[in-house]
């Protein structure tokens, strides 16, 4: 008798085995030839070589349901362990979501995070075309949201090794210096939408070990000077509160096998009167360049309460 050995790594195994172990039962029913022990996240399998080889893939498929899903339900699993021998494919993954635009991630508790306008899905189909990406337009429209989703999805896909995340700790209104706290929580709130989203994408046990070994990196546009940003998927958000200065640094910070993205609204620059922001520069003279992208959000791609669109539109954002 073979023993095979597997080790949870991604997955809670509450959600894996179910309440009170009920799709560990399944599993179990469905391969009667050999005896399945799980303590934790260990799994120890023993029976002949061919049923451990067809247990192993099925496995697999399972604990890849889970990562992308974060769930798991009685359908799901008949499903995977009814299909043949092969991981979930885009049907599988279509039909749980009804159909329409592919799902960039799949969040906690059945979060789908998917385009939801025409311009959230030019983002999409051109970071896999482009290095560097603007995205431009006024509150609401899911810039942020979307790249941080690109960003989450490239690391789920091992495509790069870790996600920075930064933003100019720029006042609207107050002052940093009359804060409580010391310098990681007078800069927090102003990062606080890049957590709203992470927050949105990845289980907060994972994000909070992401977050402790720096595989996650939320920091102001400050701390980026001087390094040599590589093998990650980097996003600027709220950049018209950047210098140009500031945002030829950050441009310029990129490695090889990087990805940027930028995103800003040009109607809401904070900084003080005679400093110019440089987001107005960038746009108008990396307009060219050839692995550059610049993308135009408007009023139509505004995805919070109807309101909101109508509120822009009083302040003349939007037509």
């Amino acid at each position: 008798m073979n023993e095979l050995k597997l080790t949870l790594e991604n997955v809670n195994p509450i959600v894996m085995w179910g309440s009170n172990n009920e799709y560990f039962e399944i599993i179990k029913k469905h391969f009667p030839k050999i005896k399945i022990v799980a303590r934790g996240n260990e799994v120890k399998v023993l029976g002949d070589e061919a049923e451990l080889q067809l247990f192993n893939v099925k496995f697999q498929d399972i604990i890849n349901h889970v990562d992308k899903f974060q769930s798991l339900n009685n359908n799901d699993l008949e499903h995977i362990l009814g299909a043949q021998l092969t991981p979930l494919n885009g049907e599988a993954i279509q039909s749980r979501n009804g159909g329409g635009t592919e799902p960039i991630v799949f969040g906690p508790n059945g979060i789908v995070v998917k385009a939801r306008t025409a311009n959230q899905r030019k983002m999409v189909d051109s970071i896999n075309n482009n290095d560097i990406i603007f995205a431009i337009g006024p509150a609401g429209t899911g810039k942020t949201y979307t790249a941080v989703a690109l960003a989450v999805r490239a690391l789920k896909n091992k495509e790069i090794k870790r996600i920075i995340l930064t933003r100019p700790a720029v006042e609207a209104g107050e002052n940093l210096g009359f804060l409580p706290g010391d310098l990681k929580e007078k800069i927090d709130p102003y990062l606080r939408p890049l957590y709203d989203a992470l927050d949105d994408m990845i289980p907060a046990e994972k994000l909070k070990v992401f977050l402790e070994n720096r595989t996650i990196e939320i920091a102001p546009l400050a701390f980026m000077r001087g390094r040599t940003l590589d093998n990650c998927f980097v996003i600027l958000d709220e950049a018209q509160n950047a210098t140009d200065l500031q945002l030829k640094m950050f441009l310029t910070r990129m490695g090889p096998t990087a990805k940027f993205i930028v995103t800003g609204d040009v109607t809401q620059i904070d900084l003080p009167r005679k400093q110019q922001s440089g987001l107005n520069t960038a746009l108008r003279i990396l307009t060219d360049i050839k692995g550059i992208d610049i993308i135009y959000l408007s009023g139509e791609d505004v995805v919070r309460h109807q309101l909101v669109k109508n509120i822009l539109r009083a302040y003349g954002d939007i037509q």
